[in-house]
């Protein structure tokens, strides 16, 4: 049988006089953004396994969301011979209507309640782990291709803390893949571009900008203070410094590299066990010393497809949210390899050299 509506104004009324009960079947982490004012909280599940006892009381009127799920419930249990409304346009016609509303107490505030909806929703996150996000700390070292698309999505995921290293200026032929930079910002410090576009893109993180060049002097002091490291670097000799300071510092590494139609991603946590039970190996494992040759082709010299870094820059954040988060498995002792030409991934496997100098 057809479920009787009521406005959200109809609704309200009758609560202030006490003649039915609101009850707001949405689940636990849509509450966040806000309830009815004198709404009951009961998860969907939780309410239809309900006696008719318990639903005996007075009229109930159902709310959700857009008005369809309350609807249908209303529907299922309408045979149970009980007075049931449902709430037409749910709660996006009960906020047009400017009625009130309380929130239920949360670490969050009102803006990230509502910023982090999708990801509150996820079992593996939740609100446990968007305070953790939040708690967080990535550096980024290098602000172009491949730490273009880490910084937003790092950003726009709410890690509290994101560092940026780089010494370069916005050029205009960076914006072929760099992202993160715009033309009226050429000339300006790679940093400071980021930092202003990552500011416009979410105000409740803090970014950190560092305006200067990886070396040996400042490498373990820029790294220490920061959770999990992701290296969008262009050159050998700054991803060997890089990857000896997270050994040193004991830091997990998001690795990263493009060239020309394709790229690869790993992640690097010497003392840490991969899923296959191995240890894991360093970056020296993956590529010996020897290949730290001056004259190795970069970006500038071989080209790439300016989307490749940001295919590449994507999976580098995935790793270090999945890391931060503690769920599924990292690239641990894991290449994986992306071939835009032939749209295919390949993943090779990485064992650690019982002989390196770095890592053993």
């Amino acid at each position: 049988m057809a479920i009787k509506t009521i406005t959200p104004q109809q609704a309200f009324a009758a609560l202030r006089r006490s003649e039915l009960r609101l009850i707001d079947i949405r689940q636990s982490y849509e509450w966040l953004t806000g309830i009815a004012e004198g709404a009951e909280t009961i998860e969907q599940s939780q309410f239809e396994q309900q006696s008719e006892s318990a639903l005996s009381k007075k009229p109930i009127a159902l709310i959700c969301q857009r008005g369809i799920r309350s609807a249908e419930l209303g529907e299922r249990i309408a045979d149970r011979n009980h007075d049931i409304f449902s709430v037409a346009g749910g709660m996006q016609a009960w906020n047009a209507a400017d009625l009130p509303l309380h929130w239920p107490e949360s670490e969050l505030n009102r803006t990230e309640r509502e910023r982090y909806l999708r990801h509150l929703a996820l079992p593996q996150l939740g609100l446990e782990g968007q305070l953790k996000l939040r708690q967080s700390k990535v550096l980024l070292v290098g602000a172009g291709g491949l730490g273009s698309p880490a910084a937003l999505y790092l950003a726009a995921a709410g890690v509290g803390q994101i560092g940026i290293v780089d010494d370069d200026v916005v050029e205009l032929s960076n914006l072929q893949r760099q992202i993160l930079h715009s033309s009226h910002q050429i000339g300006q410090p790679k940093v400071e571009s980021a930092k202003a576009r990552l500011a416009d893109l979410n105000d409740q993180i803090s970014v950190k900008p560092f305006p200067v060049r990886i070396d040996d002097s400042n490498v373990d002091t820029l790294l220490s203070d920061f959770d999990v490291i992701i290296d969008g670097s262009d050159n050998f000799p700054t991803r060997y410094r890089v990857n000896d300071a997270c050994i040193r510092l004991k830091k997990p590494l998001v690795y990263g590299a493009v060239q020309q139609f394709s790229g690869q991603v790993s992640l690097f946590k010497p003392g840490q066990i991969s899923a296959d039970g191995q240890p894991s190996p360093c970056y020296h494992c993956l590529f010996p010393d020897a290949l730290n040759a001056p004259d190795a082709p970069n970006c500038a010299e071989a080209g790439v497809l300016g989307i490749v870094p940001g295919v590449i820059g994507c999976l580098q954040a995935t790793e270090a949210i999945k890391y931060l988060l503690g769920v599924g498995q990292p690239l641990i002792g894991r290449l994986l390899m992306f071939d835009a030409l032939a749209m295919s991934f390949r993943e090779v496997r990485i064992l650690k050299d019982p002989k390196c100098r770095h890592c053993g």
